[in-house]
């Protein structure tokens, strides 16, 4: 019996995360708002920012936000970020798909000491669906946006998904 509660409530958790059917119930779910947010209108007026990709290299090169500079998730690297941007006190904001993975890389930067570290608010597939440009890497305006994963993918509503490796 005891196997079975565990079970169910497993089976609940993995059930609820997956029936998420919009980016605020998804962020919700998945964010602990550690840092602040930045919507995506919002950021059209954020000041001598600089702007952080935490997405994977295969990701980044389908398209991301123009001037983005790619940091990564699972190859991360802080002191690399530390030697590029010595200036703590810059504007930066960190966006993923939809804002959880930017979300953990915004709290190693926030614990770092950059006070001014935003997470954009439904990442790039906000982005995208409100009708800003994404480019390639040959620096083109393109409608492909890898999509992370089916699951994923439903939020992104305004771009070619695209979901290779």
């Amino acid at each position: 019996m005891h196997y079975f509660i565990k079970f169910s409530c497993f089976f609940f958790m993995v059930f609820s995360a997956h029936a998420q059917s919009s980016i605020d119930q998804a962020l919700d779910w998945y964010n602990r708002e550690s840092v602040p947010y930045i919507s995506v209108t919002e950021m059209q007026n954020f000041q001598n920012q600089v702007i952080l990709d935490a997405r994977e290299w295969e990701e980044y090169q389908v398209s991301h936000i123009k001037d983005a500079v790619w940091v990564g998730y699972n190859e991360f690297n802080l002191a690399e970020v530390v030697k590029n941007i010595p200036d703590k006190n810059l504007n930066i904001v960190v966006y993923c798909s939809i804002g959880v993975r930017s979300e953990n890389i915004g709290e190693e930067l926030l614990e770092s000491g950059y006070i001014n570290t935003k997470n954009l608010y439904g990442g790039i597939f906000e982005w995208t669906n409100q009708g800003y440009p994404v480019y390639n890497m040959e620096g083109e305006k393109t409608k492909k946006v890898h999509a992370y994963g089916k699951l994923w993918g439903k939020y992104l509503t305004k771009a070619e998904k695209v979901y290779q490796d």
